[in-house]
């Protein structure tokens, strides 16, 4: 990063937030600096002073897609509830599920791929952290006992890969009533194992 550029400016904040918006609107993929400045009122070198490189801004707005779903996280956390992954996972699949979302969701999926392809890039580590993330989140709704075996974490991995596939298929159809009935379905398995 360019050393005299200002690392918290007000108006790198300001860009950041209409850059974002932009991204939601429009993705990540093949961002082009001149387009990207146009769109938010500034210019392709006032972006590079502010951030240092392209690949800087791409981190950037990456870290702020993450911000959100780091709130949606904590949230969960915050919400009052008996420990059981079955429930954890019916918040998160109404939250993942919610149309008002679904920018956000295609901006992740976009990056979460982009983060397999080019693990040296701007995206690089993305769809590690957010696995794990989403891992900590399930962690906490499990009993204390379960929490720290190997059973616990491959039942938290299964819960994760069945609403991470679930949202996919969920982003490419647009089929809310198929993909919300599989889960459920998951769901009152997970919560009512066969003996």
């Amino acid at each position: 990063m360019n050393a005299s550029a200002p690392t918290d400016s007000a108006r790198k904040k300001q860009l950041l937030e209409l850059a974002y918006a932009h991204v939601l609107e429009h993705g990540l993929a093949g961002m082009s600096l001149r387009p990207l400045a146009e769109a938010v009122g500034s210019s392709p070198r006032v972006l590079l002073f502010l951030f240092g490189s392209k690949d800087a801004l791409v981190q950037a707005l990456l870290g702020r897609a993450r911000e959100d779903e780091l709130r949606m996280l904590d949230a969960l956390h915050l919400t009052p509830r008996q420990h059981g992954l079955a429930q954890a996972g019916e918040l998160v699949w109404g939250w993942l599920a919610d149309p008002g979302h679904r920018r956000l969701l295609t901006l992740w999926a976009e990056a979460y791929t982009c983060s397999l392809v080019d693990r040296s890039g701007p995206w690089a580590g993305f769809a590690r952290r957010t696995v794990d993330d989403w891992l900590h989140v399930f962690a906490a709704a499990q009993e204390p006992a379960l929490r720290d075996t190997p059973e616990g974490l491959a039942e938290r991995t299964l819960l994760l890969s069945v609403l991470r596939g679930a949202l996919l298929d969920l982003l490419a159809t647009d089929d809310h009533s198929r993909t919300t009935a599989a889960v459920t379905a998951y769901l009152r398995v997970l919560a009512h194992p066969r003996p």
